[in-house]
C-alpha cells in the first residue's frame, strides 16, 4: 500500500519454551494466546508459534457463547495462516528472501482494498469479538472496505463486545483513537453500529448502535489527530474527558437542582458515570485522576481575579483544563469571552523556577519554619 509498518511481528514453529531457550530474557506472555516477547536493541518484538485447528471439541477452549478462551494447539505455517482471522492480515514475509508467501488470497483482496475475513463471518467475530472492532480500525486506517460477508453481521455481534474483558477493550481503544485516525475511527464505529457497545454511558441513538456525538468530541478527535501527525504528546485522559463530559454534565446538573454545589456535583458526576463506563472499557486510575481534575477545574475558570485566580494558573493540570475550555467553547459560544481573558491572562504571567518546578511535579512551595523563642528551664 505504499505505508511504512510500525513493526514486525515474527512467526515461527518454535513453542514459547524454545523461543525462551534461545533468547533466556524473552517473557512468555499470555493465556488464551501465549506469545514471547524478545527485547533486541531495545525494541521489543512479539514472537507468536504457528497456530493450528483445535483437535477436540469437547475440551474448554470455547466460552458457551463461542468465544476462544484459549488457543495454544501449535500447527504448521498454512495452518497457521487459516487460523488467523482477515486474509490481509495473513501474509506472511520470508526474512531471509523477503518473498510474501499468502494461503487465503490476502494479496488480492489488499490490492482491492477489500476486508474479508477467513472463513465463516459469524463463527470468526464469536470466536473473539475484539474483530469487530479490529475490522472499523482496519477500515479508518487503510481505507478498504468489508467484504459482503464480513460487514452482514457486525452490527448483530456487536453485544458481543460486552463479554472482552475490560482491560482488553481499553487496548483496544487506545488503538483506535490514538494513533492518528480517531476521527474516521469514530465515523467508522458509528456507520457499523458499533459506538454504543463500547460507550455505554453515551446517549444512544435509537436502537442503531450508534450514540449522539456532537462538535465537542468531533473537534476532540481532530484535535488529537492533528497533534499525533506533529509528533506531539497525546494522552487517554484527554480524549475520556471529551468523550464522557455530556453525560457527566448532563448528571452533574441534575444534582446542582438538588442543591449540590457545582464543583462537588461535578465531583460526584464524575464517579458516577466513569463507574459505569469502566465495567466495559477499563481506565486505568493514572488516567482516570487526570480526567476528573479536568472536570471539576471547569468551575474554577469563573474566578478570574484574585488569589483564586492566581492558584488556579499554578495547578499542576492546568494547561490541560484550560484546553478542555477552548474546547467546550467550540460548542458554547457564551464561553469565549472566558476563554480569551485565561488566554490574555497567561500572557502576562511570569512563573519563576521553582514556580514551574511546581507546575511540572504538583510540589509545593515548602512552608517557612518558624523559630519559637527559647524558653525558661522548669524545674
Amino acid at each position: 500500500m505504499g505505508k511504512v509498518p510500525k513493526d514486525y511481528d515474527v512467526a515461527t514453529d518454535a513453542i514459547p519454551e524454545e523461543v525462551k531457550t534461545v533468547f533466556p530474557r524473552a517473557r512468555i506472555i499470555g493465556r488464551r494466546f501465549r506469545l514471547a516477547h524478545v527485547r533486541m536493541g531495545g525494541t521489543l518484538i512479539e514472537v507468536a508459534t504457528f497456530r493450528g485447528p483445535q483437535v477436540n471439541a469437547d475440551d474448554d477452549h470455547k466460552h458457551e457463547n463461542g468465544r476462544i478462551l484459549r488457543d495454544n494447539v501449535w500447527g504448521s505455517l498454512e495452518e497457521d495462516a487459516i487460523r488467523r482471522d482477515f486474509t490481509i492480515n495473513a501474509l506472511f514475509m520470508d526474512p531471509v528472501s523477503g518473498d510474501i508467501q499468502d494461503f487465503v488470497g490476502g494479496y488480492k483482496d489488499l490490492s482491492e482494498r477489500k476486508l474479508r475475513l477467513i472463513g465463516d463471518a459469524r463463527t470468526r467475530y464469536r470466536e473473539d469479538p475484539v474483530r469487530l472492532l479490529r475490522a472499523a480500525r482496519f477500515v479508518a486506517k487503510l481505507g478498504v472496505e468489508l467484504g459482503d460477508e464480513t460487514g452482514k453481521y457486525v452490527t448483530e455481534m456487536a453485544p458481543l463486545l460486552k463479554d472482552i474483558p475490560p482491560a482488553r477493550l481499553f487496548e483496544e481503544v487506545c488503538k483506535l483513537f490514538m494513533t492518528g485516525h480517531a476521527s474516521r475511527t469514530m465515523e467508522a464505529l458509528q456507520r457499523f453500529g458499533l459506538t454504543q457497545a463500547l460507550f455505554p454511558v453515551l446517549k444512544a441513538e435509537g436502537k442503531t448502535g450508534r450514540v449522539k456525538t456532537g462538535v465537542l468530541i468531533q473537534k476532540a478527535l481532530k484535535n488529537t489527530d492533528e497533534r499525533i501527525a506533529q509528533d506531539k504528546p497525546v494522552t487517554p485522559a484527554f480524549l475520556f474527558a471529551a468523550l464522557f463530559w455530556k453525560p457527566v454534565r448532563a448528571r452533574a446538573d441534575v444534582l446542582q437542582e438538588r442543591g449540590v454545589q457545582e464543583y462537588i456535583a461535578l465531583g460526584q458526576a464524575a464517579d458516577e458515570v466513569m463507574s459505569k463506563q469502566v465495567q466495559r472499557t477499563a481506565v486505568p486510575r493514572r488516567f482516570s485522576v487526570i480526567t476528573r481534575q479536568i472536570w471539576t477545574m471547569q468551575p474554577r475558570f469563573n474566578h478570574t481575579h484574585g488569589r483564586r485566580a492566581k492558584s488556579l494558573m499554578g495547578e499542576r493540570r492546568f494547561r490541560a483544563a484550560y484546553d478542555f475550555l477552548l474546547l467546550r467553547a467550540v460548542e458554547d459560544e457564551s464561553l469565549k469571552d472566558l476563554c480569551e481573558h485565561w488566554t490574555e491572562a497567561q500572557k502576562g504571567v511570569k512563573m519563576n523556577t521553582g514556580q514551574n518546578d511546581r507546575f511540572k511535579n504538583g510540589s509545593r512551595r515548602p512552608r517557612r519554619r518558624r523559630h519559637r523563642k527559647p524558653s525558661a528551664a522548669k524545674s
